[in-house]
């Protein structure tokens, strides 16, 4: 199971009914390595590399920094079963953030 916006389910929903796509049809028949070429190429283009597992700590980063509970992120967004793996994985935060955060939390 997965978990995506309403918004997202409708539309993903609205292309499977319009393509006709079957119960145990794959609704985007593209394999990792394509999808891993497609994000390469991305990169390329705007001069960075780029790899399909950076954006998965962007999206993981970018949640946790939004105030998104660490219990979301591991559990629903990365699907890890042990919160020290999501930890590990976000990486340490920079001493402006932590100060930022400090200055959020007891204001």
């Amino acid at each position: 199971m997965i978990f995506i916006p309403q918004k997202v389910a409708d539309r993903l929903k609205e292309y499977v009914k319009t393509k006709n796509i079957g119960l145990h049809e794959r609704i985007f028949p593209i394999c990792y390595e394509a999808a891993r070429s497609v994000v390469l190429k991305a990169g390329r283009l705007v001069g960075i590399h780029l790899r399909p597992h950076d954006l998965r700590r962007h999206a993981a980063t970018f949640a946790s920094r939004s105030g998104v509970p660490l219990e979301i992120v591991s559990k629903i967004i990365l699907r890890h079963s042990n919160l020290s793996t999501t930890q590990i994985y976000l990486g340490r935060i920079s001493d402006s953030e932590a100060l930022k955060w400090i200055e959020t939390i007891y204001s």
